[in-house]
């Protein structure tokens, strides 16, 4: 080989060498966002996703600062990561995603907002892994519960397949989605984790490269609060020691048992 095309080589190998880094901090900032969404919401029990869906969620989707924006026909925007769980119970390193959207109605202004869907059934991921999915047409989907609804809302004879969820000044409420398009970004996954790569390929481990360490972050919060979450549902389930369920009926406990003696009545 001679000096010019060497050099023309190695110019190119720079080149795929520096966009695969910026590639890299992209979908790196991507899920710090996400982690960051996550960690926040997890942070107040009272208005975070309730532990029986998130125990029996069979995927997650969470979009950092979505874009809302339009004056009559609006749209929305969003960048973020998916997860399925594992035949073992554990989450999956994430893929990138995109959620996209239109609205029409009185609509004016600006709105960033966090979202989050739990998937409650493998139907919707196969969708979005094969192709995209609509939620509302494609998959059934409900405004997530929070606070004191969580328990009723979360019962098992509905037949949600989504949940979904949105988070706009602090406030943290189910949202409804219909319409929205959610599909694979195959650039971010290339970008994350080489070319030449799937969805499946990243739900199984078996990525070019090897994730990176604010990817593998946010699987592992995943992890910890599911962990915690399946750990709350199994106490809350299991029966009160005697020592607390004495403190709980305090007038049972300290009730003389029936083979006491009691005093005579007085006259």
């Amino acid at each position: 080989m001679t000096a010019r095309p060497l050099r023309l080589t190695l110019a190119l190998a720079a080149l795929l060498i520096a966009t695969s880094a910026v590639a890299g901090e992209h979908e790196d900032t991507r899920a710090d966002n996400a982690l960051r969404v996550m960690r926040e919401i997890q942070a107040v029990p009272d208005n975070s996703i309730p532990d029986r869906l998130l125990d029996e969620a069979r995927g997650i989707v969470v979009i950092p600062d979505t874009i809302k924006a339009g004056f009559v026909i609006g749209g929305r925007r969003g960048l973020g990561l998916m997860s399925v769980k594992r035949p073992d119970g554990t989450w999956s390193n994430p893929v990138f995603v995109k959620l996209t959207g239109a609205s029409v109605g009185f609509q004016a202004g600006v709105q960033s907002s966090d979202v989050i869907l739990v998937f409650r059934s493998e139907r919707g991921l196969d969708n979005i892994i094969n192709g995209k999915i609509t939620l509302g047409a494609d998959a059934s989907v409900a405004a997530g519960p929070v606070g004191r609804n969580a328990a009723a809302a979360t019962d098992g004879s509905l037949k949600a397949e989504i949940w979904s969820w949105s988070r706009a000044r602090g406030l943290f409420a189910g949202v409804a989605l219909d319409g929205a398009a959610l599909q694979i970004d195959h650039s971010a996954n290339r970008g994350a984790y080489g070319y030449g790569i799937t969805p499946r390929m990243v739900f199984e481990g078996r990525t070019p490269q090897p994730a990176s360490g604010p990817i593998i972050a946010f699987r592992d919060e995943l992890e910890e609060a599911t962990n915690a979450a399946r750990n709350n549902r199994q106490g809350s389930s299991a029966p009160a020691p005697a020592a607390d369920a004495a403190q709980a009926h305090p007038l049972e406990s300290s009730a003389p048992a029936a083979s006491d003696s009691l005093p005579p009545p007085q006259k």
